[in-house]
Parts: C-alpha cells; sequence; structure tokens
C-alpha cells in the first residue's frame, strides 16, 4: 500500500508541474532521489509517464493518462455538453476559452480547451492542475460553496505561484464573496504570470459546482473595461453546460 502511495504521489507531481525533473519531484513530495526515479522508470514502463528532451532528464504524461482521466464520473458528460459551447464562445471573445473540473477540494484540472487565433495566447496543457484558490474557474466553483467547505479548503497553505497569488486567507474569502456577489470571477496573473481569465462556474441539476468555464488570455489583451461582456459571455456558456447536464 505504501508503494502504491507513493507511486501516486509522484504521478500527481508530474502531472502538476510537468515536464518535471528528479529533483524538483523529490523536493515536492520529499522522496529520495532514488527513490523517485525508480518509481519514474516503472511508470514509464507501463506507460503512463514518458521522457522529453534529448538527455531524458524530464518527465510528462502520456495520453494514457488523459484518456484515463477522460472515462472519470462526470468528466466525459462535462466535456461532451461543453465542447460545442465553448467553441462558439471561442469563436465571440477572439480568446482561449477552457473547462476545468475539481481535482480534489484543493486543486481544478483542464480537461478541455479550445484555442483562440490570435499568433499570442494563452497556452496549458490538458491535464495541468492548479490551485483551486487561484483561478477564476475554481474561484467561481468556491463560490458556490458553503462557507464551511470554502474554510476546509483555507485549513491548508495556499501556495504562492506568483506575486499577485491570493495566499492570506482574508484575500481569498474577499474573492469567494466578490464571486458570489458577481456570479463570476477574475483571474489576473494569480496562477500564472502574465495570464489573465474572466470564469463562471458550471453546475449539476442538484445545483452544485462541478466545474467552469473560462475565457483565458495574455495580460496584454486584458482590459478591465471589458469585463463586464466578458463575464456575461462566460456566465451564459457556463449556463447552457449546466442546462444540457440538467436535461
Amino acid at each position: 500500500m505504501q508503494g502504491i502511495q507513493r507511486g501516486l504521489r509522484i504521478l500527481e507531481a508530474v502531472a502538476a508541474h510537468q515536464p518535471v525533473g528528479v529533483g524538483e519531484i523529490s523536493r515536492v513530495c520529499e522522496l529520495p532521489k532514488s527513490s523517485v526515479q525508480r518509481v519514474l522508470r516503472a511508470l514509464a514502463e507501463a506507460g503512463w509517464i514518458r521522457a522529453v528532451g534529448e538527455e531524458h532528464t524530464r518527465w510528462t504524461l502520456t495520453s494514457r493518462m488523459l484518456t484515463l482521466a477522460g472515462t472519470a464520473c462526470g468528466v466525459r458528460g462535462i466535456r461532451e455538453a461543453a465542447l460545442g459551447p465553448m467553441r462558439e464562445l471561442g469563436e465571440l471573445t477572439g480568446e482561449t476559452v477552457t473547462l476545468q473540473v475539481p481535482d480534489g477540494p484543493h486543486r481544478m484540472v483542464l480537461i478541455e480547451q479550445v484555442d483562440c487565433r490570435h499568433p499570442v495566447r494563452t497556452v496549458n496543457k490538458l491535464g495541468a492542475t492548479s490551485p483551486i484558490t487561484a483561478t477564476s474557474t475554481g474561484l467561481a466553483v468556491l463560490a458556490l460553496l458553503s462557507d464551511e467547505d470554502v474554510e476546509r479548503v483555507l485549513a491548508h497553505q495556499v501556495p504562492r505561484l506568483t506575486s499577485n497569488t491570493l495566499t492570506e486567507p482574508h484575500l481569498v474569502r474577499a474573492g469567494v464573496r466578490e464571486a458570489r456577489a458577481r456570479g463570476f470571477a477574475v483571474n489576473r496573473g494569480q496562477n500564472r504570470d502574465g495570464v489573465c481569465a474572466v470564469g463562471a462556474a458550471v453546475t449539476d441539476p442538484a445545483g452544485a459546482p462541478v466545474g467552469g468555464i473560462g475565457v483565458s488570455l495574455p495580460e496584454s489583451r486584458f482590459d478591465v473595461r471589458r469585463v463586464p461582456w466578458w463575464a456575461a459571455q462566460v456566465r451564459s456558456t457556463a449556463a447552457t453546460v449546466s442546462a444540457a447536464l440538467a436535461g
């Protein structure tokens, strides 16, 4: 059992930091490099990860892991319901559109993305994970949870990813309250430097948040005066997806 748990921790570390080297995984997982190396070789032989670069010193997930993720309970349904509306949102806004779902109580995972037509655009990998408190979709999801659930999330330290990341609990709470009042959330470089996003939550038939739709764009194209318009489009798309899940 300990070996399985160690392997899953290392696999999660690869997913969160890919492409990633042995040293960083060892530091993140607090495991000896020799142990990490053995697990990485086993995961590679099983087809879950692959080495990148000529020196084969960094690792990333394979499509096998993404395929498995796509069969997870609810994930395939929300992706199928969201893809058409996401494409329409991309055409309307001209920006990248993302679909993220909760990966446990503390993270969001990217399960679908519609790229924009601009040569300068935001790029992320399917399967990439982010702290739920550092993304627009994550804050939108938190906004639909109870105060008790939010506090359970904040009981764990919020990692600082950029100089704009809200790590102090009272600032995250303020962000959640604002998202509740407005029905959407804004991320200005909190997750990745130079990347902004506007997101809204997707709900299941019972009204519980099961994911989020976001419009993602470089900071160079982010105009605060356009936030209300972006928000209206994102909220409309999220509502369309939610209705499809309910139907």
